[in-house]
């Protein structure tokens, strides 16, 4: 493994999220068996691949209960707030059908800068992204907003994307290697 490759896992698919906009302010917990599953798939990576025992995780439950498996299992476990999902400001939490049209016809006409909710724009979670460096080789259990701006700057650079360019999101629990 290149020294700058990074693994990062969606977190498994939280308790209650279904038809719900969910990021930054909702921190639904996971059932802990698919937190459990998540960390012995990524403890087995860790082996497979050399990886160290040190895992980095948003401090969401979502992905933080993951992070505290492999900390039971005698790994470092650290939580980071600039590993978040994207902050949906009031949309966060609601169901997506309450949520005006008029109000996500705003964002997609101006996805990028457009702060959804009054939260954050996807312009202000590229910037966070490309800001973040882990102190230390380690793992991540993350969002997949988070990934899917990690994997965007990785694959387009700065440039800002128009709603239709951004990709669909990981399935949850799957591992995404990045450089």
């Amino acid at each position: 493994m290149a020294a700058d490759a990074i693994w990062v896992w969606r977190h498994p698919r939280p308790e209650g999220a279904a038809g719900l906009c969910v990021g930054a302010r909702s921190d639904l917990p996971v059932h802990w068996r698919r937190a459990k599953r998540l960390a012995r798939r990524i403890q087995k990576l860790a082996g497979r691949h050399r990886l160290p025992k040190i895992v980095q995780s948003s401090t969401l439950r979502r992905c933080a209960d993951v992070g505290a498996w492999l900390k039971r299992w005698g790994w470092q476990h650290h939580r980071d707030p600039g590993l978040a999902e994207l902050d949906f400001g009031a949309w966060d939490g609601q169901p997506w059908a309450d949520i005006a049209k008029a109000d996500i016809d705003a964002w997609v006409a101006d996805f990028a800068r457009h702060a959804p909710g009054g939260g954050e724009s996807l312009q202000a979670l590229l910037a966070r992204v490309a800001a973040w460096r882990p102190k230390q080789a380690c793992v991540v259990v993350g969002h997949a907003g988070w990934m899917l701006a990690r994997r965007w700057l990785e694959e387009r650079g700065q440039a800002l994307p128009e709603a239709a360019q951004w990709p669909a999101p990981p399935a949850y629990g799957e591992p995404y290697r990045f450089q």
